[in-house]
């Protein structure tokens, strides 16, 4: 969701979220806290990781505003929860339409930061999502199962989140990439600033076409996780201090 308040110091506010009609239950925005401090404690963790907060404008109404930065901004008001460190490995990702595009898109992002592709990753949602994500998005860009891991949040509702989510699971199942049907229509209704996807030619040739791909069939192509793929660091183009530290921490 994306954060429309004026007060970061009162961010489990309500009022200070753009909140669409499913979404308007009590306890929502404190949900949203809870994601946002399960990444910030999993990153605590491991001093070697980078925390992804992933989410595009997918919110007309709310303006130009992006749900990762909305998350990030979030974080910051909150002193990283007591975590201040974690600050200088927290970075945005905001061009994903959807949780399959949060998933890929944070990868790409991953590699944009520092010229690699993650070994591990750990993805902090609702819990009814875990279905979503260890077996239809994961399982669709083949990473590998025993370097995922997903860490479950609670629905403020979660009997009425369990029946919306059979549908949603539904339909990554017939079309994983979620570029046919409801899940395009849906997918192109988010990006109201037509701010696009930059990712496919900032990426190597090997990814690049599973970025194109659509089909209800398994991607079949190697992968960079996948064990019999090496590739080299990049080179950053930028040496600018943020990026640098950020890859150095996570080297």
């Amino acid at each position: 969701s994306v954060f429309i308040g004026e007060d970061l110091r009162h961010v489990d506010d309500q009022s200070a979220w753009f909140l669409e009609p499913y979404q308007q239950v009590p306890g929502q925005a404190q949900t949203f806290l809870e994601h946002i401090h399960g990444g910030v404690l999993a990153a605590a963790q491991d001093p070697r990781a980078l925390l992804m907060f992933s989410g595009g404008e997918t919110r007309a109404a709310a303006g130009p505003i992006s749900e990762g930065t909305s998350y990030w901004l979030a974080a910051n008001g909150q002193d990283w929860f007591g975590y201040g460190e974690v600050k200088q490995r927290a970075v945005t990702e905001e061009h994903a339409r959807d949780s399959f595009e949060n998933l890929l898109f944070s990868v790409c992002r991953f590699y944009e930061l520092t010229g690699r592709f993650p070994h591990n990753i750990t993805v902090v949602g609702y819990e009814f999502k875990r279905q979503r994500f260890e077996d239809y998005h994961r399982h669709a860009i083949n990473f590998p199962q025993e370097r995922f891991r997903y860490i479950g949040t609670r629905a403020p509702d979660p009997v009425k989140a369990i029946r919306g989510e059979y549908q949603t699971v539904m339909a990554f199942s017939h079309d994983p990439f979620g570029c046919q049907g409801n899940l395009r229509t849906k997918k192109i209704s988010r990006d109201p600033f037509g701010n696009g996807v930059p990712y496919y030619f900032r990426m190597p040739a090997i990814i690049r076409p599973l970025l194109m791909y659509c089909g209800s069939a398994p991607y079949s192509s190697h992968l960079p996780w996948d064990p019999q793929v090496l590739l080299p660091h990049r080179k950053l183009a930028s040496q600018a201090l943020p990026l640098e530290t950020i890859r150095q921490q996570i080297s």
